[in-house]
């Protein structure tokens, strides 16, 4: 079974965080979120959800992906953590997969895993990701990266995750299971 690592720093965008977590958990993908401090961490909104483990606690072998909520100041955090970008780095690396929506992209910029790739982010950040060939589209692969537009398209963010982890067929099933509407 893949591993996925969901980090949470202060500021992550709840509906980013909470629909991977829900929808890769729903697809039998195990899901570690991780804190950069204390186990409680409050998102952009305000709302507070509890981490299973503190970054310190983890040994990023033993993950086959990293997912990285957008959110500010939330991405800022984890762009400015050099663990998570030591993540990053190494997950990808190793043929992981690496996905970043909103914000979050700007955190794959800093661990310089983006030159000459495709991805996007939320508008107001594409200044920040000189190095990749920069799309508008709501999701966007590019070998093992992919990114996302904003809170908006978290669900089919969390599917193309899915798609790529396990199958087509799979992230169809659980499309329809959902009542997700093409």
């Amino acid at each position: 079974m893949s591993r996925v690592l969901i980090p949470l720093a202060t500021g992550f965008e709840e509906i980013e965080a909470v629909t991977n977590i829900d929808v890769l958990r729903r697809a039998s993908i195990e899901v570690v979120t991780i804190s950069l401090n204390s186990l409680d961490v409050k998102g952009d909104h305000g709302i507070p959800i509890i981490a299973d483990q503190r970054i310190d606690q983890i040994d990023v072998d033993d993950f086959d992906a990293i997912v990285l909520p957008g959110g500010m100041p939330g991405a800022g955090n984890l762009r400015d953590n050099q663990k998570i970008l030591d993540f990053v780095r190494k997950i990808y690396d190793k043929g992981g997969l690496v996905a970043a929506v909103c914000a979050a992209p700007i955190v794959l910029e800093a661990a310089r895993i983006l030159e000459g790739k495709k991805a996007t982010s939320y508008p107001s950040f594409s200044d920040e990701m000189s190095s990749c060939q920069y799309l508008e589209d709501r999701v966007v692969k590019d070998d093992n990266i992919i990114t996302a537009r904003g809170p908006g398209v978290a669900l089919e963010f969390a599917l193309e995750i899915v798609k790529y982890i396990k199958t087509e067929s799979d992230a169809k099933e659980l499309k329809e299971a959902m009542i997700v509407k093409e």
